[in-house]
């Protein structure tokens, strides 16, 4: 199977015109298929690097890109002078992207990928309606309430108490210090704790219910059993979020893959290359 043609490092426009660090994936044989990868929260574009080439090796032109104030993204003077809030994220930076992704060379279907927040964003990114497919990867509603027992405690404790405390102190979010992805401008941070807090998560702290209902294309959640991040509950409860959507939850689970540990991260890894990244291209190939 051919590899990509070549990749492409440029500067895209977010919707208010900030420019965003971006990479496109110019497969060798276009299908006239294209697709973005939302990344996960303080997750520089570059972890999705191999999943994206082999996507181009598929056929697909591939857009990944970081949201203002994360890797190539982020403003040289560091993310504490950063105004932004994660609405932003989607309906900025996201929206900014499918527009460039549709601009290029007349894609003929647009697909979007989205990992943890990525696949929560598309909730309320403008022209969802847009997407002929939507692939969510370990994505939930990250409402409190959604988990049980102690991992209960432990996110009322961080979302009422330390991301908020620990943001006001610092100025911004301290991801790198707590080793939890990139430092993140403040109004991100504190944005996502208040969403957490709303018993509709983002669509529902926004009041967005109206958009996440259009979109009408169809939509594969992949839950990993054992990601504590986003329990069944919590992935569930994402779905809910796309009334208009075909929708599915597929289980992914460490034991039929061989493997002791898939978690948050694992599904972009290339050891998955043969198993899941192939289903997952199967599936939107089947949805173009």
């Amino acid at each position: 199977m051919p590899g990509a043609e070549r990749i492409e490092t440029l500067e895209i426009a977010a919707r208010d015109g900030y420019r965003l660090g971006a990479t496109l994936y110019h497969p060798a044989s276009p299908s006239g298929l294209a697709l973005q990868i939302h990344a996960a929260a303080g997750v520089r574009q570059e972890y999705y690097a191999a999943f994206a080439g082999y996507l181009a090796e598929r056929g697909f032109c591939v857009l990944t890109f970081d949201y203002r104030g994360v890797g190539r993204s982020a403003p040289g003077a560091g993310v504490k002078t950063l105004r932004a809030g994660m609405r932003d994220w989607a309906e900025l930076d996201a929206a900014g992207a499918l527009d460039f992704l549709q601009n290029h060379r007349s894609q003929r279907k647009l697909f979007a990928i989205g990992h943890s927040f990525g696949g929560q964003s598309i909730a309320v990114m403008p022209g969802n309606e847009r997407l002929s497919a939507v692939l969510a990867v370990a994505s939930q509603s990250c409402y409190w309430k959604h988990w049980r027992g102690a991992w209960r405690a432990g996110m009322w404790l961080l979302t009422h108490a330390l991301v908020p405390a620990s943001t006001h102190l610092f100025g911004y979010f301290p991801g790198a210090l707590l080793r939890q992805g990139e430092d993140l401008p403040a109004g991100v941070a504190l944005e996502w704790a208040r969403w957490c807090r709303h018993p509709g998560y983002l669509v529902g702290a926004l009041g967005e219910t109206e958009r996440a209902g259009r979109l009408r294309a169809p939509l594969r959640l992949y839950w990993v059993s054992d990601d504590f991040y986003a329990p069944r509950a919590a992935a569930e409860a994402l779905l809910n979020f796309y009334p208009g959507a075909t929708h599915e939850l597929k289980a992914v689970l460490p034991e039929s893959l061989g493997v002791e540990r898939v978690g948050h991260f694992g599904f972009f890894k290339e050891r998955f290359r043969d198993s899941l990244w192939r289903e997952a291209a199967d599936w939107l190939e089947e949805n173009g």
